[in-house]
């Protein structure tokens, strides 16, 4: 009797997060590498969530992380939102990944989730062991963590290799050279979740918000291709393309394919990089008159000036379209050393239709294809005649009839001494004494 008159007052009392809240949910997809691309999405989502005053915002994570820049800057857009934040974990929160989840207000994992494996590695995978830079990272991780109430030693243990970590919650000890990684119920244990949900719609119902007014974040179109465009690997693809196609069409002019292949693919990489935000309208304007200049300095001869100034307006265009600075020199110095191994060979195969045969003559004008420098006089050889001046060792014969310039072979012939032809090289008549009959 007394259970049955306490039963309907306890189901009327709320949980901690049983109490609706107005305002509609807005989930972000983070299921990309973070990077430029992913961060312009997200920086618009969060603008759109601000506009339509929703008291929500989901980040719907599964990513594998990415550039830690990129993860700082997104970490700072979390934090300071001024709308409550949850980072549902749908798959993996690996890396910089984690590091976008600690900064929000709750952490909601669905089951088989993880959590954790923040290590800093290089563009090759290996673990950066730059002290100076573990040293920030793991700051940055510990500094998350503690924000929300969160064991900082945990979060530094995702990060460095050297530590020893205690985790009593879930019996197990990190030791040296081990990562951190937690699952959905061992991160519930230890503080690192705050809820386990299948979905951002139940995990908005756990904080008290209706499922009726869940908005998801789309992609547009624009976003998709610059998203694919500013990936490093394929930024230094076009730059080898663009490169390579444009000097090809200069020097082995005639084909077309080349040059609209490299214009294309320059085109595409400084509209994937506009889209997102990264270039400008003076990235265009230094590309093209730099290409204009490299062009022009192969017709107007300028000692190498207009070569240089279009080098370094191309280069500068290139770079300034870039979000990181370091990595488009890293692309445009990849990109160049490829293109040169490409054009060189393409320059050997097709060497007889190169752009130097403009300047060069390659034709030879020998005498088998008409051609005569000066007039033969094969016809004198052996022919006999007197000198009429002193020959020191030039000097005028009259051969035949014909006054002649000739030359000895070094010897001195007087005036008036009978003398033979022994040679005839063009205007060259090489003659000497006439021995007496």
């Amino acid at each position: 009797m007394l259970l049955t008159l306490l039963l309907p007052l306890w189901i009327g009392i709320p949980s901690a997060h049983a109490a609706e809240k107005s305002g509609a949910v807005y989930v972000i997809p983070v299921d990309k590498p973070i990077e430029q691309g992913l961060g312009k999405f997200m920086e618009r989502g969060f603008k759109e969530a601000e506009k339509m005053n929703a008291g929500l915002i989901i980040l719907d994570i599964n990513t594998p992380g990415g550039r830690v820049d990129t993860a700082e800057v997104l970490g700072t857009l979390i934090k300071d939102s001024p709308i409550e934040t949850l980072a549902f974990v749908r798959g993996d929160a690996a890396s910089a990944g984690s590091f976008l989840a600690l900064n929000a207000d709750k952490i909601v994992m669905s089951p088989g989730s993880m959590i954790g494996a923040a290590a800093m590695v290089d563009s090759t995978g290996k673990h950066v062991d730059d002290p100076k830079l573990v040293a920030f990272w793991k700051s940055k991780m510990q500094g998350a963590a503690e924000k929300s109430g969160r064991d900082g030693q945990i979060a530094a243990g995702m990060t460095d290799v050297n530590m020893v970590v205690e985790m009593p919650e879930i019996n197990k000890t990190k030791q040296k050279g081990e990562i951190i990684a937690l699952s959905a119920e061992e991160a519930l244990k230890v503080g690192y979740a705050d809820h386990i949900s299948s979905s951002p719609e139940e995990a908005a119902a756990w904080l008290g918000y209706g499922q009726g007014d869940v908005f998801k974040l789309e992609r547009t179109a624009a976003e998709n291709i610059s998203t694919f465009l500013t990936n490093p690997i394929v930024m230094t693809v076009l730059l080898f393309l663009g490169i390579a196609g444009v000097i090809i069409e200069l020097i082995v002019p005639g084909f077309g394919v080349p040059g609209i292949v490299g214009i294309v693919c320059f085109v595409l990489y400084f509209s994937g990089n506009y889209i997102a935000g990264f270039a400008g309208a003076e990235t265009w304007v230094l590309f093209t008159v730099g290409l204009v200049m490299m062009i022009l300095e192969m017709f107007i001869p300028s000692f190498g000036i207009l070569g240089i100034l279009g080098s370094i307006a191309l280069v500068a265009g290139v770079v300034r379209a870039a979000y990181d600075t370091s990595d488009a020199f890293v692309s445009l110095g990849i990109a160049f050393g490829a293109a040169l191994v490409v054009i060189a060979i393409i320059a050997v195969v097709f060497k007889d239709r190169g752009i130097w045969n403009r300047f060069i003559l390659s034709e030879r004008l020998s005498a088998d294809r008409g051609y005569s420098s000066a007039e033969e006089r094969k016809e004198l050889i052996g022919m006999q005649g007197i000198s009429i001046t002193p020959l020191r060792p030039a000097g005028t014969a009259m051969i035949d009839g014909e006054r002649v310039d000739v030359v000895t072979d070094g010897a001195f012939i007087p005036v008036d001494t009978p003398v033979i032809v022994i040679k005839a090289e063009g205007t060259r008549i090489v003659v000497q004494q006439a021995l007496p009959v």
